[in-house]
């Protein structure tokens, strides 16, 4: 056992990166300073794989952070400089100590750990999740937007975009299981309001490597200078069948339907006129996250349900899931076995919520329609979703884009 009195800042972080080096599977932060206002009682700091999770304990709750080894040894240092005075760590065949006295002098200590004294090393889960966008497969997309490091790994602050951007491919991927595809033309793909298009290069790369379809895809936005550099990033891939145009969604023009329709985050109405696309071409998958539904809060009228409108942000709320409940709805009357599910989208924001649509002549005639019965023939389901959608817009004076659309076009 070695016994050390160092008072220099320099010193500290570099026992701390010796244990991080030795691959300590825990580290305990404890004994806040007095007067150094700790934020948190403890701090408890676990091994995951190839990340440290911090797990920070206040007296009512319990903070998650995740941080690489180089920044859990800036962490670790800044808090035994600053906050607390005690550190304790654990290695395979290694037990560490770190006190910091009251005059700020710095005792370290190492040993081989006794079998009695040593922590359970935190076991991982019995099956581990199996993502179709697994770690050390070199997606370029991923590289370029920094979720995969440049050995194909997770970065340390980006595990939480993975694991969205891996739901969204687990959806789509569901849709296509059941889906009857047309063995003599490649899937077309048309992703609306493409944006920077960092999902549209990852569906791309899923669709044509890990499916290993046949695929025709196009992005559509507004702003030329995106575009432009989507068709660069393009050509830098290789991705031969990605295209990008500049256009707007309610003027866009194409003689050839397409198989698979995407809209994530298209604001208001141009969601709708993305949905009224689908359905003119009769496409056989629809994914669109809405954004920014404002049509009906302008519109919403009510003698009987005053409370709604009291609170503005009750009424934006409510007309956002109105708007959604309706496209929804209609999607059924077009010929679609329509979800609305939970999602959380590639910004954190709020907008969480996902319309999944497969048309019910594209699926597969291997799907167990048991689960999905109905109790009506298909016309008088159509006719009671419309009327569904037409008692709400009645109630609260609604005039929906998306209906208006359908019902000039005679979908409806």
């Amino acid at each position: 056992m070695t016994d050390l009195i160092i008072d220099e800042s320099a010193a500290i972080r570099q026992k701390i990166s010796g244990m991080i080096n030795d691959h300590a599977f825990r580290i305990i932060l404890s004994k806040p300073k007095k007067g150094s206002g700790a934020k948190y009682n403890k701090i408890n700091i676990l091994l995951k794989k190839d990340y440290y999770q911090a797990e920070c304990y206040t007296d009512k709750q319990v903070f998650h952070l995740n941080y690489s080894a180089e920044e859990t040894a800036d962490f670790c240092t800044r808090s035994m400089l600053e906050d607390y005075d005690q550190l304790n760590a654990w290695s395979d065949s290694l037990e560490y100590q770190m006190m910091i006295s009251k005059k700020g002098r710095m005792s370290f200590k190492r040993r081989q750990a006794a079998s009695g004294n040593m922590p359970k090393k935190q076991a991982e889960h019995n099956r581990v999740k199996k993502y179709l966008l697994p770690e050390g497969t070199m997606i370029p997309p991923l590289l370029d937007m920094g979720i995969f490091t440049k050995n194909g790994r997770v970065a340390a602050s980006m595990h939480d975009k993975y694991r969205q951007i891996n739901r969204f491919m687990e959806i789509i991927d569901d849709a296509l299981k059941n889906y009857r595809f047309d063995k003599n033309r490649p899937l077309k793909v048309v992703d609306f309001g493409c944006g920077k298009s960092y999902l549209t290069f990852v569906l791309y790369y899923f669709l044509t490597q890990v499916k290993g379809l046949d695929v025709k895809m196009i992005g559509l936005d507004l702003k030329e200078d995106v575009i432009k550099k989507c068709n660069a990033s393009a050509k830098k891939y290789g991705y031969e069948d990605l295209e990008f145009q500049v256009g707007d969604i309610g003027c866009y023009r194409d003689d050839v339907p397409a198989d698979m329709v995407i809209t994530l985050h298209a604001c208001d109405t141009a969601t709708d006129h993305a949905l009224f696309h689908a359905v003119k071409w009769n496409a056989g998958m629809i994914f669109s996250v809405p954004c920014c539904q404002h049509e009906l809060n302008g519109q919403f009228q009510t003698d009987e349900l005053k409370i709604i409108g009291r609170y503005g942000i009750v009424k934006e709320r409510t007309m956002a899931l109105m708007t959604d409940a309706i496209r929804a709805n209609l999607l059924e009357c077009c010929g679609y076995r329509t979800q609305l599910m939970e999602f959380v989208d590639f910004e954190n924001t709020p907008k969480n919520l996902l319309i999944r649509a497969v048309h019910k002549n594209t699926r597969s005639k291997k799907i167990d329609i048991t689960r999905h019965r109905e109790t009506a023939s298909s016309e008088s389901v159509k006719d009671q979703r419309l009327r569904e959608v037409e008692e709400m817009m009645n109630s609260f004076h609604l005039t929906p884009t998306f209906h208006t659309l359908l019902k000039d076009a005679g979908y409806i």
